[in-house]
């Protein structure tokens, strides 16, 4: 009788391919194959093909910015902030990486029956504070409640409007070579953060998100270097991730070196005790900006006179080659070629 039950609730490998997955959400392969393969047929358009962290549309004589972007991360409380911080931060840093500034965004709700009204207020004040601080009211929303067990506490989704730079042109085919690679800060803080306070886990010194709103540092490069190539957050799938994606989309080599890669020692320390790369851990107050060679120093230097920025490093430049690709020289001088992300590395951490 068991064989019988087994056979009727465990999917054949044919049938397991059409299963959505956790993976698909991951910001790796799968999800990649899945916007490839089941949403870019049906909505394709010049805007959605560029794959961008939001999409500049030209609206009159003004170009706008579009993005939007669901918060799921569990707990919703974690060292640094919390899932509405979280929602605003991650929505204008999307905006900032099209080269845009905030003007306004909208939020909706899904709550879970059950929900502590206490920790909704508190939500509630870091999305009104967070909001204010960059200048991007909540101009329109909506909510919806499901019943207790079928929700996991509160779901978040935003949008966010944004009125482009004059003359920035920034985008993920835009890579060059001999361009060089900037990170803002260290990496792998908000993922190991979150998978801390989801387990219970205690380092010293703690470990806390990154969160934050990168705008200040990416006006501060942009106002220094306005024909920065490309700028791109570091979110799901990480670092790796994120280089691979632009590797891909502007047909080079990327080249990294390990030893150049900012990463905290206690989040160094957590991913080793856990078994995690931190290249490929989520940050949700970095970003990467590529920039001509010539103006790398004067981008880096700008960035730096930023408080959120003045970790920032130069980490690697862009070639010319037949593999859009990217690779890392690693602190004992070896190679080693970075893949996205295959799997689900870190659930719930946005």
């Amino acid at each position: 009788m068991s064989g019988v039950l087994s056979k009727l609730t465990c999917p054949t490998p044919i049938e397991q391919e059409e299963l959505i997955q956790m993976a698909h959400g991951g910001g790796g392969r799968k999800m990649a194959s899945l916007i490839e393969k089941h949403f870019l047929p049906l909505l394709k358009n010049d805007a959605l093909a560029q794959l961008g962290d939001g999409a500049i549309i030209q609206v009159g004589g003004e170009r706008l910015a579009i993005s939007t972007d669901s918060f799921v991360v569990s707990p919703p409380f974690f060292p640094g902030g919390n899932i509405g911080s979280l929602a605003v931060h991650g929505t204008v840093n999307d905006l900032a990486m099209c080269g845009a500034e905030p003007v306004a965004l909208s939020l909706a709700l899904i709550l879970e029956e059950g929900f502590r009204r206490s920790d909704l207020d508190q939500i509630m004040a870091s999305v009104a504070s967070e909001s204010a601080a960059v200048g991007a009211s909540v101009v329109t929303g909506d909510t919806k409640v499901v019943e207790r067990g079928k929700g996991d506490s509160i779901y978040i989704t935003t949008t966010g409007l944004g009125r482009v730079r004059p003359g920035v042109n920034v985008a993920p085919q835009n890579a060059r070579p001999k361009d060089r690679v900037l990170i803002s800060g260290p990496v792998g803080d908000h993922g190991m953060a979150v998978m801390a306070a989801r387990h219970g886990l205690t380092f010293d010194p703690p470990l806390h998100s990154d969160s934050a709103a990168v705008l200040p540092a990416v006006r501060a490069l942009l106002d220094s270097v306005p024909d920065a190539h490309v700028l791109r957050d570091p979110t799901r799938g990480g670092l790796a991730t994120a280089l691979c994606e632009i590797a891909t989309a502007s047909g080079v080599q990327i080249c990294l070196d390990e030893s150049a890669i900012p990463v905290r020692r206690e989040v160094a320390a957590a991913c080793e005790l856990l078994g995690f790369d931190p290249l490929y851990v989520a940050c949700e107050g970095r970003f990467l900006a590529i920039v001509a060679e010539d103006v790398a120093d004067k981008a880096l230097n700008a960035i730096r006179k930023t408080l959120i920025g003045s970790q920032a490093a130069t980490i690697g430049y862009v070639e010319q080659s037949a593999l859009a690709r990217v690779l890392l020289r690693t602190r004992i001088g070896s190679h080693r070629r970075l893949e996205r992300l295959s799997g689900e590395q870190l659930p719930r951490i946005c």
